[in-house]
């Protein structure tokens, strides 16, 4: 089973930030769902929410082998490849830790995607590093960027502006950017009605 010291860290200060917004969801999407530890956290408190997790490759193989009573049934999804996303719509789109490990393209990919399947009015949820202006948020955000490029050369800590234009694209305006411990952000937009 895999495990991740990082969600547990950081899933009580993520749940404070989301729950007030996650009231009346009943339906989220979870992108790169990972260890599923988010997922099994939030929905203790937020028993309301049928939970959709997904992730490809080893992490969906260990979320499949796993078995969480709460919540729905992990689904394949590369946010690359558009056939693999879900048909129907969801309240919220939820994703942790993941745009700084993926390529820029398949981040374009994944906004445009969360466009098709987010409901009016719905909400999307993203946590992890950014930068603002082009400057990082702390020094150790500098190291780790660095870090990340070196072990793969499109993968990075993203600029805010350049995510809020392609999210805004797809008719969402952000309502909330929260400073979270470890610097990161936890950002919530939400859908046009």
């Amino acid at each position: 089973m895999f495990y991740s010291e990082a969600c547990e860290r950081n899933k009580n200060p993520i749940l404070e930030v989301i729950t007030p917004w996650l009231r009346d969801v009943t339906t989220v999407l979870e992108i790169g769902s990972g260890t599923g530890q988010h997922a099994q956290y939030f929905t203790q408190y937020l028993p309301q929410i049928r939970w959709q997790m997904s992730d490809f490759g080893d992490y969906l193989t260990a979320l499949q082998q796993q078995r969480f009573e709460s919540l729905l049934p992990s689904i394949e999804l590369d946010v690359r490849q558009a056939e693999t996303w879900p048909e129907g719509k969801y309240d919220a789109v939820f994703t942790a830790n993941s745009l700084h490990i993926m390529s820029a393209t398949s981040l374009e990919k994944l906004v445009a995607c969360v466009g098709r399947v987010l409901a009016a009015g719905g909400f999307l949820i993203i946590y992890g590093p950014f930068k603002y202006a082009g400057q990082y948020t702390s020094e150790s955000n500098a190291r780790f960027d660095q870090m990340l490029r070196q072990n793969d050369s499109e993968s990075g800590i993203r600029d805010f502006e350049w995510v809020n234009k392609l999210v805004e694209n797809q008719g969402l305006g952000m309502q909330q950017d929260v400073s979270m411990p470890a610097n990161n952000q936890c950002i919530i937009w939400q859908k046009n009605a």
